[in-house]
Order: structure tokens, then C-alpha cells, then sequence
């Protein structure tokens, strides 16, 4: 790591676009005197933040590592941070940040901090990281380098330390594994996609649910299916209605990642985009269905008429039947809005569903998919 001549460490914050680069900015302004304060030994701090897309076409972390490298090399830096909400794979495990104290170089990877208080994580992780690579290096002759991730490793096991290849950059490396590293860097993923986006991005399928369930408020036959069916039944209904929803909105916008590699890590990949697209589109289309719940509810007030009702049902409209009924037709109105999703381009949906960084990845795939010959 180099020295400041001015008594200052000049830390940079080399963040993708997107969620990452929010999270570097939030940090940034308290950072240097939290940095300063922490060091305990009167050194000043100067923090910057450099928005960029760092991880463009590629998501091996070596390669990641020099090009952070080459970057800082070009510039006055003394330690450079990289954030990205890309998950990154090393020897077969779940990388959360790679460490180069020779050269003051850190990439941390956002997803494996969990979907939790990300803020707070991502902050501790950079602070631990900095005052890490700052402090005095015990390379070559003198030892390993310095663990930099000691109190912040209790806090979030199963992380640990990682096999590193000798012709790398990094000569620390932290990683996670097991299944609850496996949930953590999924639900990370998970929140880098947001999936509370999902709801205004499909503005088609759900005024195709809307509708939908209008229709049925006031229709005889669904008041008749509605009594008639218990809760189990009801049930059944919604995660059938749910699962139809979430099934459709991944084969039509083509959600699915398939992999063109047939390496291990390629197919650890493939399984947790997978199952970051199912959970987030799950997660959106429950948004929906609760949302369908209540506006048919608060319909169903002011539209049916209790005599009505029960000449039908020979059951007085009470607050049993109107949840009863809000509940049936929110899964009808889901299948609607499963066939109006069809009306959404591939493209709305896709930019819904996934995070900025996501979506690039995504198109350098079909690019390079599409550049390749075909046999």
C-alpha cells in the first residue's frame, strides 16, 4: 500500500452503478471520521467515491482484481474498495471480499452481507477492510497478512478464509459456505434486484387483475364458489394462482439463466440467479395479490348488496363472507393478471425484475451468445 506524503489516506470507493454506488455515497460522508477515529493513531482519512461499472463482462475475481489495479494505479489512491451487488464465485465458493495488502486493494461483494441491515454491514465491512490495508503489513518473511475481517467475521459467520491461487492478486480472501451462506448471498441478491419494483413495472397485468376481479365482485357464480370453499381450499387457490402468476412472468420474459458452461461454478451460478429471479418475482407477484386483496375488499363494501347476497348464498353478508370473497377473487384476478402480463414487453419486465447490474449482465450474455456462430 502506498503512503500519502500529506498524512492523509486517500481511500476510494470504486462502486458499480446502481445500488452500490447508493450505498458507497450513504457511507462516504461519515466514513473518514469514523476511519479516523477507529485507526487510534491521529491519521486523517479522505474518502471518494467513484461510480463506474467495474464488473463489465466479466465475474472472475481475479480478473476483477487486476482491472481495480490498473485502475488505482492511475490515480492518487492509497487504498481502493471495490463494491459490487453481483455475486462472485471463487474455487467453488461464495466470495465476500478479496484483499491485496501489497497493493492496497480490496473487492467486496454485497450480496454475501445478506438482505439485512445492508447498510450498517456494508459499512462495517469497508471500515474493517480500510483500517486493515492501512495498518502495517506482515507479508513474505514476516507471516500472513493480517486477518482485517476479525470482529466482523464473528458477527456474520459461517464468512472464512479462502483458498488463493499463487499467480493471483489477492493474498487474503474471505468467503461463505453452507446453507446458510448459500440463504445469505441469496436473499442478498435477492434485495440488489428489489423486488418491491415488481409491482409498478407490471402496470399492464395488474389493471388486467384489476378488472378481473371487478367482474367477479359482482358476479352470482363466483359468490355461490366462494361459500362454498373452506380454507384449505382457499388456500390451494392462492398458491395455485401464485405459482401460475410467477411461472408465467419467467418463461414469457424469459427470466430463466441458462448457463453456456458446463463448469461447476457456472452451474452454481445458474442455480442461485435461478433462484434469486424465482424469490423476487415472488415477492413482487405476493406484493400484487395482497394489494388485489384489499382492493376487492374495499370494493365488495360498497358494491354488494346484502339482500342480494344472500338470496344467492342463503348466508347474510357479514365480515366472514366479505374476507371470504376478497380472497377468493384476488386469486382469480391473479390468473387474470397473469394472462394480461403477456400484453408487458420482455423488456419492462426484465428491468422490474432485476437489478441495473443484473440487466447488463444479462444483455452482455445475449450478446455474446448471439455474437457466437452457430453450428
Amino acid at each position: 500500500m502506498r503512503v500519502s506524503s500529506q498524512g492523509v489516506t486517500v481511500v476510494a470507493l470504486l462502486a458499480d452503478p446502481d445500488a452500490p454506488t447508493e450505498i458507497a455515497q450513504r457511507m462516504a460522508q461519515a466514513l473518514p471520521a469514523r476511519l479516523a477515529d477507529k485507526s487510534g493513531q491521529k491519521r486523517r482519512f479522505d474518502v471518494e467515491v467513484v461510480s463506474e461499472p467495474f464488473t463489465s463482462g466479466t465475474e472472475d475475481p481475479p480478473a476483477l482484481m487486476r482491472r481495480i489495479m490498473d485502475r488505482g494505479s492511475a490515480e492518487n489512491w492509497d487504498i481502493v474498495v471495490a463494491l459490487t451487488d453481483l455475486p462472485l464465485l471463487s474455487h467453488g465458493r461464495k466470495l465476500v471480499v478479496n484483499l491485496s495488502h501489497e497493493h492496497g486493494l480490496a473487492l467486496l461483494s454485497l450480496p454475501t452481507l445478506g438482505g439485512f441491515r445492508l447498510q450498517t454491514r456494508a459499512r462495517r465491512a469497508v471500515e474493517e477492510t480500510v483500517l486493515g490495508l492501512a495498518g502495517p503489513q506482515t507479508t513474505g518473511a514476516e507471516g500472513p497478512p493480517r486477518s482485517v475481517l476479525g470482529p466482523f467475521v464473528n458477527r456474520l459467520a459461517p464468512i472464512h478464509p479462502g483458498p488463493i491461487g499463487e499467480k493471483e492478486t489477492a493474498d487474503l480472501r474471505y468467503v461463505v459456505s453452507g446453507p446458510r451462506g448459500y440463504l445469505r448471498v441469496l436473499f442478498g441478491m435477492v434485495r440488489a434486484n428489489r423486488p418491491w419494483r415488481l409491482v409498478p413495472g407490471l402496470s399492464k397485468a395488474l389493471a388486467a387483475a384489476l378488472a378481473t376481479g371487478a367482474v367477479a365482485t359482482v358476479n352470482s357464480t363466483v359468490w355461490t364458489l366462494a361459500e362454498s370453499l373452506s380454507v384449505p381450499r382457499l388456500v390451494i387457490a392462492t398458491v395455485g394462482s401464485v405459482a401460475l402468476m410467477i411461472g408465467w412472468l419467467i418463461v414469457d420474459a424469459e427470466l430463466w439463466h441458462r448457463s453456456a458452461e458446463s463448469s461447476p461454478e457456472a452451474r452454481q451460478r445458474a442455480r442461485l440467479y435461478n433462484a434469486s429471479t424465482v424469490v423476487t418475482v415472488g415477492i413482487g407477484v405476493l406484493v400484487c395479490y395482497v394489494g388485489l386483496m384489499v382492493i376487492n375488499w374495499v370494493w365488495a363494501l360498497f358494491i354488494l348488496n346484502d339482500q342480494a347476497f344472500a338470496s344467492v348464498t342463503r348466508t347474510p353478508l357479514q365480515a366472514e363472507e366479505y374476507l371470504t370473497l376478497s380472497w377468493f377473487v384476488a386469486s382469480v384476478a391473479t390468473v387474470g393478471g397473469a394472462l394480461g402480463s403477456g400484453l408487458e414487453s420482455d423488456d419492462a419486465i426484465r428491468a422490474a425484475a432485476y437489478s441495473k447490474r443484473e440487466q447488463e449482465r444479462r444483455h452482455a450474455l445475449q450478446d455474446d451468445h448471439g455474437d457466437q456462430p452457430s453450428e
